[in-house]
C-alpha cells in the first residue's frame, strides 16, 4: 500500500507516522508553526507549509493527498483545520482517509470504571470538552459530506524520548498516589500500527480507542522503569500532598480504564507492546544499544 499523506500538524505521534510511510516511498507533507520546525522536517524529506495564527497553507497543497491525519489540538472555537479546511477537504476526489487524532478525556470520569466507544462522552475538563466538539465537528462533515472521517481517541502517549525512564534518569520523576486511580496508555508505535490498519481498512465514520492491554496506577510505572534501570524508586507521593501545577492536577480527575477490542477485532491490530512492561522492556533496550 502507498499513497500521499498529509499532515495537519506534525508532532510526537504524526511526525512517527510520516517517517515510518516516508521510508516506505510515500510522499508526505504537512505543516508546522515556526520555521526553524519547517527546517528540521524538510531535512526528514517532509514537505512543510507553516501553518499558524498569521499563516495558512493554500487548499491546493494537499489537493494530491490520498490520506490526511490531523493531530492539531482544537482551540476555544473550535477545530482549526476542520473551520478552515473542512469544507476543501470535503471537496477532494482524492482522498480515501482522514483520520483524527482525539483523546480518551472525552469520557471523563469514570471513577475507575471501564469505558469503550460505546460510552457515552462526558467530558470533565476544558480540554475534553473542546475534543468532543472536535469530534462532532469532524463527523458532521462525514455525515453532511461524505468526508472520510475517522476518530481515534488516543491514551496517555509514551516512546522513545518521552517515557518514565527519561524522567527517572533524569532525576524530576515522582510517585504520586491516588487510591484507585488509573491510567490508560499507548506505544507511539502502536499508535503508528492503528493508524496505518485503518488507512489500509477505512470505514468513514467510525471511532476506535487507542490503548494498550492495561490500565494501571501511575507510580506502577514509575517504580518499574525504576526497576529497569537498576536504581531505587522515589518514594510515593500522596496526591493530597503533591504540589501539581493545574495542568497535572487536571488529569488526575479523570479516572477510567480503556477498553481496546475494536482496534483487535475491526482492525485485527496485534499491539506491540501490549502493557507498559513491554513498552519500557524495549525502550531500556534501546538505551542499552546506544551506549554500547
Amino acid at each position: 500500500m502507498s499513497g500521499t499523506l498529509f499532515c495537519f500538524g506534525l508532532g510526537y505521534s504524526a511526525l512517527r507516522l510520516a517517517c515510518a510511510l516516508t521510508r516506505e516511498g510515500w510522499d508526505v507533507a504537512g505543516t508546522c508553526r515556526t520555521e526553524e520546525k519547517r527546517a528540521e522536517l524538510e531535512a526528514e524529506g517532509i514537505t512543510t507549509y507553516l501553518m499558524n495564527h498569521s499563516e495558512q497553507p493554500d487548499p491546493s497543497v494537499f489537493d494530491a493527498a490520498t490520506h490526511a491525519l490531523v493531530s492539531i489540538p482544537p482551540d476555544a472555537d473550535g477545530d482549526p483545520v476542520a473551520r478552515t479546511f473542512g469544507d476543501p477537504l470535503a471537496r477532494s476526489e482524492r482522498l480515501q482517509w482522514l483520520g483524527y487524532l482525539s483523546t480518551t478525556g472525552v469520557y471523563g470520569d469514570k471513577q475507575g470504571g471501564w469505558v469503550d466507544e460505546n460510552t457515552p462522552v462526558d467530558p470533565n475538563t476544558e480540554r475534553g470538552a473542546r475534543r468532543v466538539a472536535a469530534e462532532r465537528a469532524w463527523l458532521a462533515l462525514y455525515q453532511t459530506q461524505g468526508l472520510p472521517v475517522h476518530i481515534f481517541r488516543l491514551a496517555g502517549i509514551y516512546g522513545p524520548g518521552r517515557n518514565q525512564l527519561e524522567s527517572v534518569r533524569a532525576g524530576n520523576a515522582r510517585r504520586i498516589v491516588k487510591p484507585g486511580q488509573f491510567f490508560s496508555r499507548i506505544h507511539v508505535d502502536d499508535i503508528v500500527r492503528v493508524l496505518r490498519a485503518s488507512m489500509a481498512h477505512p470505514r468513514p465514520g467510525a471511532v476506535y480507542n487507542v490503548c494498550d492491554d492495561e490500565a494501571a496506577p501511575p507510580q506502577d510505572v514509575v517504580a518499574y522503569a525504576a526497576q529497569l534501570l537498576g536504581v531505587d524508586a522515589p518514594p510515593e507521593i500522596p496526591f493530597e500532598e503533591a504540589r501539581l501545577t493545574p495542568m497535572a492536577r487536571s488529569f488526575y480527575a479523570d479516572n477510567k480504564r480503556v477498553r481496546n477490542d475494536r482496534i483487535k477485532t475491526e482492525l485485527g491490530v496485534s499491539l506491540a507492546y501490549p502493557t507498559y512492561r513491554e513498552g519500557l522492556e524495549a525502550l531500556v533496550r534501546t538505551l542499552a544499544s546506544e551506549r554500547a
